[in-house]
């Protein structure tokens, strides 16, 4: 049975260059997320929320295939992150949708079973769903090295990048990661920056 990577279906989405914004149009694709607030690295939450969505993520895989005999590579977990006025200086009050995409020939109703399973291995308690995230029109790079060491990048980003191009922000900063940071070392982490953006009006 081969195996799918849906990544090398999308480079464009999945492998920008490192340090070069570029301008991508992103489909709608269909995810499991959970919702949650506080400081990724301390808040119990978030590590539950995690847990939670490899566990369906996973159930999903094995659903696909035992019965509909296709196999794929399950997607790198993503992450939407938001803050009043956009002040990430305090971590405590960080608001985040974490997400895992699923195949599009994923139905609902296997998705749901996925759902369950993982409920019955523990993860009841978190609140996952199935939702589609479309985020059309976004800017994006890839950053290498520490999740502490986005700033710059970021800075860049929305005061050099976006006012040039005439764009301008319309949602939530988008993480996707490339890089277990439990088996790589900080500089090596690869991080995928995205920012939902729209033409500016003339």
């Amino acid at each position: 049975m081969d195996k799918v990577d849906l990544r090398a279906e999308r480079r464009d989405l999945y492998a920008p260059k490192p340090g070069a914004f570029s301008i991508v149009e992103v489909p709608a694709f269909g995810f499991l997320a959970v919702d949650g607030r506080g400081d990724p690295n301390t808040a119990p939450e978030y590590a539950s929320a995690v847990a939670a969505l490899y566990a369906a993520s996973y159930a999903a895989k094995f659903l696909s295939k035992g019965e509909l005999g296709r196999d794929y590579v399950v997607l790198p977990l993503e992450g939407l992150w938001r803050s009043e006025g956009h002040d990430f200086s305090d971590r405590a009050a960080w608001g985040w949708t974490m997400m895992i995409r699923q195949p599009d020939w994923l139905d609902t109703a296997m998705l749901g079973e996925a759902l369950r399973r993982a409920g019955a291995k523990g993860h009841a308690a978190v609140e996952l769903r199935v939702q589609d995230y479309e985020e059309g029109l976004s800017v994006q790079t890839l950053h290498l090295g520490g999740y502490d060491a986005e700033a710059p990048t970021i800075a860049r980003l929305h005061d050099e990048f976006l006012p040039a191009e005439g764009l301008e922000e319309t949602g939530d900063h988008h993480e996707i990661y490339l890089s277990d940071p439990r088996r790589v070392a900080p500089e090596k982490l690869r991080t995928i920056l995205r920012q939902p953006v729209r033409r500016r009006p003339a």
